[in-house]
């Protein structure tokens, strides 16, 4: 589709046979494309951009009873290259063709329409780092995951870095919870020797990409709150102990990041179907408001609180339906105080949360009674969908 672009863009550039061409009669205006460029660049990188530190020497990590062939080779039957590979010839540049604005905007649009038959939902998994962390009585690999939205140029990729016990209780927890869909992926097996080579960790994190690939090309899987929680729950409780100890400015940091990650993964999506995921979804907004509102920050703040409200929030015809006095969520009082104070610092109407707030009152609730958002945050305990808590 590019090459009959480009011929039709060049008949009408160049009319009545004005194509410049170089002596030996080649084209000037080649169909090489960028995206090829970019492909291979793409290749390059799942193959294994790492960073190593720490000597290689032969201890073990993990140790544990060795048992089969090596498995951190490449066995996943996943593959993580783009299945959208068609687009790839087609170039947002020419390089001879002077003043070709059009040229670039049309193959830009072109480009743009052809992008969404990708498959929306995938992600890319990328072991960017492999540092060995000497501890005390320890010594283990700790992997740096980023976690990018693929279609698209992602500015603000998720971060993880999890080691091989971490990736190890995700996997036994998925077996056991999802046995049918789990009994066709492979695992990285332990290891008595060479656990800290380059060569076992270069082997290992590319094993570790595939794996968390295939677990998301699966959509019973993909949407498992023990999937889910491996990627974010760990910042969502960093950033709880965080915000306890008074350390706003970190905590946002690790409360975005959780967010982000949440998003990437979809989990806005689930709210409705799934209520762990949908507490850690309000909680991870309530924590920002808290923290930007102790920064005094309170632009940032309101723009989150009224994110948590549209997810939260009853409408004044569902608060009618219900019995006095309704059930409401513990959040939902918290939030809507905070948002009128937050919506009058920053001159914004909020008239349309002061009526709500103002409907639960007069349906019995006691809005005098509930503790602010902080408090509530900070006695909230974050377990997972295991029942799990730290």
């Amino acid at each position: 589709m590019a090459s009959k672009l480009l011929d039709r863009l060049r008949r009408t550039l160049f009319k009545e046979g004005e194509h410049p061409t170089d002596a030996d009669g080649t084209d000037d205006c080649p169909e090489s494309s960028e995206l090829d460029d970019d492909t291979d660049y793409v290749s390059a990188r799942l193959g294994g951009t790492l960073c190593f530190e720490g000597d290689a020497v032969l201890d073990s990590e993990d140790a544990g009873e060795a048992s089969g062939p090596d498995s951190d080779s490449d066995f996943f039957g996943e593959s993580l290259d783009n299945p959208c590979s068609s687009t790839g010839n087609i170039s947002p540049t020419s390089p001879t063709l002077k003043g070709s604005n059009m040229l670039t905007r049309q193959l830009q649009e072109s480009w743009r329409s052809l992008r969404p038959r990708c498959a929306s939902e995938k992600l890319i998994f990328e072991v960017t780092d492999a540092s060995v962390v000497h501890e005390t009585n320890s010594k283990y690999v700790l992997y740096t995951i980023h976690i990018i939205q693929s279609a698209s140029f992602d500015k603000t990729p998720g971060v993880i870095t999890r080691r091989y016990t971490d990736f190890e209780r995700l996997h036994s927890r998925l077996r056991r919870r999802y046995g049918d869909e789990m009994e066709g992926v492979y695992f990285p097996r332990k290891k008595l020797r060479k656990n800290f080579a380059a060569e076992t960790i270069a082997k290992r994190s590319r094993a570790f990409e595939q794996y968390l690939s295939h677990l998301h090309s699966l959509h019973e899987l993909r949407v498992a709150p023990t999937f889910l929680e491996f990627f974010y729950l760990s910042d969502l409780r960093a950033g709880q102990m965080l915000l306890r100890v008074g350390h706003y400015q970190e905590a946002v940091g690790t409360l975005l990041n959780a967010l982000r990650l949440q998003e990437k993964l979809g989990c806005q999506q689930l709210l409705h179907h799934q209520p762990v995921q949908k507490a850690h979804w309000l909680f991870t907004l309530g924590a920002l408001v808290s923290c930007f509102q102790d920064l005094e920050q309170p632009t940032e703040a309101q723009e989150h609180c009224d994110r948590a409200l549209q997810d939260l929030a009853p409408s004044p015809d569902t608060l009618k339906q219900q019995p006095p006095p309704p059930q409401v969520h513990p959040l939902l009082v918290p939030l809507l105080q905070a948002n009128v104070r937050l919506s009058w610092k920053i001159c914004k109407d909020k008239r349309c949360w002061e009526a709500l707030l103002q409907d639960i009152q007069e349906l019995g609730v006691d809005v005098g009674c509930h503790p602010n958002l902080k408090e509530f945050l900070i006695k909230e305990n974050l377990g997972d969908s295991e029942g799990d808590a730290k």
